[in-house]
């Protein structure tokens, strides 16, 4: 274990343990049949008692206590003796120290004196004491932890003087990992409460963060405090729930083609979708994945298309009620007209603490989408746009887009990003403030050692400062830390091999967030597709081969893809590619022979 090469065992050990093993068998045969015939005797006891000071690991043993001292409480000798019923608790307290000492790390053990405790017969204040022992002996085991969280709200001990606890026990051990655990647990609850001293929080953050800079610029090598600073650093960026993207992008104007032929040039997935129904999927894609996204935290404004009438669901994939992406159809009436018909639909969704993710964050902002619908006139006869199998795509039928039509058509999955944040939300000066001074003092760090995840702490620090940014609408070219990132994980890669999977997937999530966030590196991946035995293909596609991906991200700016090339990548899942809707066929092996179509009208 942790490195550690087992050493055979010698011939006296060995025969110890055979004469064990033949102890533990012949009381774990006596307990059975006590158990089976529900004997709870005096001798029964003692035989479960000795058995589980032997092997505090066997679970069925702590439950034949919980029956024993059960019905024996419930004799009618004992049930209104309180005596008697503390005699019989404090029998299974010593037991449980017992087996304690043997085993610090029993699971059993520790809920077994929980359920004792929870009785209300025992003394709280011994049990404080007992832990001080145990806790002495070992300051960072996490079961003692967990006992003391449970033994301080029966005590109802407040909040802020067990944070002076865990300040007192990193101050003894800054390699206390679970007294910086609990320290989160504690701040989390003070927070939530508003509890004196503890609002607004940003005071309380700032000092934090100098907290753990004192023991990681002490001992950069443990990794307990780096865990804290990873929990402070997600609860400055995670402050609200947001709307960040949408498909139709706000301010696109769209029409449906009920041919799907595309030989125009000038047509895009943001001007043009190909559908045989008069039918329009509609995309929310949130910060993190939400809850109750229905018509009454929805509303849709567009003629004929009642809001209180459209079904929403998650584009989870696993049929959670909880997720990122959101999915409803616009279903646009069947008139019998000459020429196309515009919608105006508007998506509105109010401050409303009716959307809430798992972690509890109501959605933040007034957020609203505004685009146009061209729908053709109908028409009775049906269009066959099913894809034919497979198609050969050739570095040939690819060739580059008008670059002033490019920028046009692109414009509407940028702007999105500059309106989707009202006047009324919150301001991120201090966030964006306080993770500037952590990214100075961590390159401080750096500049005197070469400090592995001290590297990964930064690029961390980097990634959350422009997702910060983002959220304010600042243009991604004037803060974004992209390519620093990325050399941080290159050196990674070359520092610690032994997580090299990891850095490249973290890696490839940054090399395509780059090329997607940033216009101008965007339009060097899209490409005009032309193949006349194929017309029904969209002409727009993006190309995203051979950048040596592990992994794919970036979803919340992909929702308007409609082909997609990902071949010569290193990709081992293609998880999130549920969330891009639109997507009518995608190149996903290494051959430029044979991809897979995937389509969803």
């Amino acid at each position: 274990m942790h490195g550690r090469p087992r050493k055979a065992p010698t011939l006296e050990e060995q025969e110890a343990f055979s004469v064990k093993a033949s102890k533990l068998r012949s009381l774990q045969s006596q307990f059975l049949q006590f158990h089976h015939a529900k004997i709870y005797t005096k001798e029964a006891l003692d035989v479960s008692a000795k058995l589980l000071e032997s092997n505090p690991e066997y679970y069925t043993a702590w439950n034949y206590r919980k029956l024993a001292v059960q019905h024996n409480l419930n004799l009618p000798e004992v049930e209104n003796n309180e005596e008697s019923v503390k005699s019989i608790l404090d029998e299974e307290l010593r037991l449980v120290e017992n087996a304690l000492r043997r085993n610090f790390k029993s699971y059993g053990a520790w809920h077994h004196r929980k359920w004792v405790l929870s009785k209300g017969h025992s003394s709280t204040d011994k049990e404080l004491l007992l832990l001080g022992k145990f806790q002495k002996a070992d300051s960072r085991n996490f079961h003692a932890w967990n006992y003391r969280r449970f033994v301080t709200t029966l005590k109802d001990i407040p909040n802020e003087k067990e944070l002076e606890y865990t300040t007192d026990m990193i101050y003894d051990n800054f390699s206390n990992y679970s007294a910086w655990h609990n320290r989160s647990v504690l701040l989390s609850h003070l927070l939530k409460e508003k509890a004196k001293g503890y609002s607004p929080k940003d005071n309380v953050f700032t000092d934090e963060y100098e907290f753990v800079r004192h023991a990681l610029f002490t001992d950069p090598d443990d990794q307990s405090g780096w865990f804290y600073h990873l929990w402070l650093l997600d609860q400055t960026v995670k402050l609200e729930t947001l709307l960040v993207s949408s498909w139709p992008p706000h301010g696109c104007n769209l029409s449906l083609s009920a041919d799907g032929s595309f030989g125009d040039c000038s047509l895009s997935p943001f001007t043009n979708l190909q559908t045989n129904t008069r039918t329009l999927p509609l995309i929310l894609y949130f910060s993190e994945a939400v809850e109750n996204i229905c018509s009454s935290t929805v509303v849709i404004e567009c003629e004929n298309i009642a809001s209180n009438e459209l079904v929403w669901r998650s584009l989870s994939g696993d049929g959670a009620g909880s997720a990122q992406a959101w999915l409803t159809y616009l279903n646009f009436p069947e008139e019998h007209a000459h020429s196309e018909k515009a919608y105006q639909v508007k998506v509105s969704l109010a401050r409303s603490r009716g959307i809430f993710s798992s972690t509890g964050v109501h959605h933040g902002d007034s957020s609203h989408i505004e685009f146009s619908v061209s729908v053709p006139p109908y028409r009775s006869e049906h269009v066959d746009l099913k894809n034919e199998g497979k198609i050969s795509w050739s570095d040939e039928s690819f060739c580059t887009h008008d670059t002033q039509f490019l920028e046009s058509a692109l414009v509407n999955l940028f702007h999105l990003e500059r309106t989707k944040i009202d006047e009324t939300v919150v301001d991120y000066q201090w966030n964006i403030t306080t993770i500037n001074n952590e990214i100075s003092h961590y390159r401080e760090l750096l500049s005197t050692m070469n400090c592995k995840i001290g590297k990964l702490t930064l690029a961390r620090l980097l990634i959350a400062h422009d997702t910060l940014m983002s959220y304010t609408g600042t243009s991604h070219r004037n803060f974004s830390h992209h390519a620093e990132v990325l050399q941080l994980y290159d050196d990674l890669k070359k520092m610690d091999p032994a997580h090299l999977h990891y850095y490249q997937d973290e890696y490839s999530i940054v090399l395509l967030k780059q090329t997607i966030s940033n216009q101008e590196l965007l339009l060097k991946h899209c490409r005009k597709y032309r193949d006349p035995s194929f017309p029904r293909i969209n002409n727009f596609c993006l190309r995203l081969n051979n950048l040596s991906l592990s992994r794919i991200g970036s979803m919340e700016q992909l929702l308007w893809v409609q082909v997609l090339d990902l071949s010569h990548n290193q990709l081992k899942t293609l998880e999130g590619m549920v969330f891009i809707w639109c997507l009518t066929c995608s190149l996903l092996g290494g051959s430029t022979r044979s991809h897979r179509v995937t389509i969803h009208y």
